[in-house]
């Protein structure tokens, strides 16, 4: 009798652990699904940001001052975001244009972390202050990895 009920028992953990599997995704398929519009809003404002403004136009809001340069590395990567790729490309750039390591390090991580565009479909999505303490801390991290990378680079050359 034991037996039995041991193997119903199992049957209908199995059969539970499906049913709130099968709630979650309906669920989460919802939730996509209602956030999509707000995604698709997103993904066109940053679309016309990047069409209005080519590279050449960040490489007139870069100066000759190092320190101040990652600061402002970081706000413009803040304000318009990206994807890695065109980063990539852009950075180069910037590079070129001699724009320090340490600023396009800044921009770029910002520019892939952080989104001041998307701040408020984030916070429809995910809450606002999750989405404020999020980007607050990907802004203050940006200028801590570039620093670092730069350190290790140069530490890296010098062996």
């Amino acid at each position: 009798m034991q037996q039995g009920f041991q193997k119903q028992s199992k049957q209908s953990i199995k059969s539970s652990k499906l049913g709130d599997l099968k709630l979650a995704s309906l669920k989460a398929l919802k939730s996509l699904w209602n956030s999509l519009p707000i995604l698709l809003g997103v993904i066109l404002l940053i679309s016309i940001v990047r069409a209005l403004l080519p590279a050449k136009a960040f490489m007139t809001v870069f100066g000759k001052n190092k320190v101040l340069d990652v600061f402002i590395g970081d706000l413009v990567g803040s304000v318009f975001a990206g994807n890695p790729v065109t980063s990539y490309v852009l950075g180069g750039e910037l590079l070129k244009q001699g724009v320090s390591l340490l600023a396009v390090t800044a921009f770029l991580v910002a520019w892939v972390t952080v989104g001041v565009v998307q701040l408020p479909a984030e916070s429809m999505l995910l809450g606002k202050k999750f989405a404020i303490v999020r980007n607050l801390t990907a802004f203050v991290m940006a200028i801590i990895v570039a620093l670092i990378t730069v350190l290790v680079l140069n530490i890296m050359q010098s062996v």
